[in-house]
């Protein structure tokens, strides 16, 4: 192999495949390798931990062809400590030889025959669709925050892509709280599939200012990210996904709208009485008085309310976890939202105002 290089172009790259390699628990040394490809005028880098793979493709000139893998976290360092200038690697070997300008290192490498093959999908067989990236952004960020890091428990660590009457839902849920957000208004073809969060948190990393737009991929087992350069696949949970919608309440008769600002702010102040007692904060609607407030009581730090004005239809009182409480509310992308009481035990329904295609649900604590 012999390939010259933009130094940020290949330290960008890299940065984002040694995330993949480094994030490996199969006890395979290989895998914390990136496979390097050079291809013509392309350079690919490819790294995976067996569950999840990316690539990413940069433009290079390519004077002879070839392929080696070497430790990722060690390349990407050097890489990204080196001048703003064409890069020059060659290999022979199992070494690989890397300049720019004045510096120069040679790293001990593994063939590439020993490299995991790549996840492959049919196209043909596959559910493609395409989305902005701006909303793709949004969406998993309102919905994510919902997810839970309990491996006991796998549905529930990913993303839950699903059709219903003709369009795309996301959802998630640890239990304690549920985020649902409708994704793609139109598709075609039923969707079921649970997307680990881990593999989404790593697409959210990869999006770059230049990019417009993701195009999807889903089989039975796979889902794959395209986004310019760079490939993400990652395998889908195989495990059943809570009936959700079961648990969104229909009907709710206290429904109050708020400014988003002032009750995140609301609160926070309450958060900081609340830390000795699990974060449990008091979330009550007064009718007559047209007040809506947040209050926390410590037995050693003291207590503390604060309320605003606002429509009340009926008188409703609710404890909270004052983190999921504000994860909600830092969701919602517009300034107002509403707030929806059915008593002390049942959930509570966050929305945005004007837009109807986000919810978020949370249980109550037991007072």
């Amino acid at each position: 192999m012999e390939i010259e290089v933009l130094q940020d172009r290949l330290a960008k790259a890299l940065n984002a495949v040694s995330r993949v390699a480094a994030s490996t628990k199969a006890g395979l040394p290989i895998l914390s390798n990136v496979l390097l490809r050079a291809d013509d005028n392309q350079l690919t880098l490819t790294a995976t931990n067996m569950e999840m793979a990316t690539v990413q493709y940069v433009n290079a000139k390519a004077k002879k062809n070839g392929t080696i893998t070497v430790p990722a976290k060690l390349l990407a360092e050097f890489v990204a400590n080196l001048p703003k200038d064409n890069v020059l690697i060659t290999t022979k070997d199992d070494k690989l030889t890397i300049s720019a300008g004045k510096y120069k290192s040679t790293i001990n490498g593994i063939l590439a025959d020993d490299f995991p093959e790549l996840p492959t999908i049919d196209e043909k067989e596959a559910v493609i669709f395409k989305i902005n990236v701006d909303i793709f952004k949004e969406a998993v960020n309102e919905v994510i925050i919902a997810s839970s890091n309990d491996t006991t428990r796998p549905a529930l660590t990913g993303v839950y892509f699903n059709t219903f009457e003709g369009s795309l839902y996301i959802a998630a849920t640890d239990g304690y709280r549920l985020a649902d957000k409708r994704f793609v208004e139109t598709v075609k073809s039923e969707i079921k599939a649970i997307v680990p969060t881990n593999a989404l948190q790593e697409v959210i990393r990869s999006i770059s200012d230049n990019m417009d737009e993701i195009e999807v991929l889903i089989n039975d087992s796979q889902i794959r990210f395209r986004m310019g350069e760079i490939e993400i696949t990652s395998k889908l949970i195989d495990a059943s996904f809570p009936d959700y919608r079961q648990l969104i309440p229909k009907n709710n008769s206290n429904i109050i709208e708020l400014d988003k600002a002032e009750l995140i702010r609301m609160t926070k102040v309450a958060a900081l009485f609340a830390r000795d007692n699990g974060g449990s904060i008091v979330c009550e609607a007064k009718k007559d008085e047209g007040t809506f407030s947040v209050s926390a009581v410590a037995s050693e730090l003291g207590e503390n309310t604060a309320a605003m004005e606002a429509n009340i239809n009926e008188d409703g009182k609710v404890v909270l976890n004052s983190r999921y409480l504000l994860d909600a509310l830092n969701a919602a992308v517009e300034g107002k939202i509403t707030f929806a009481l059915s008593g002390k035990l049942a959930p509570v329904v966050i929305k945005n105002v004007k837009s109807d295609d986000y919810t978020h649900i949370i249980m109550p604590l037991k007072s």
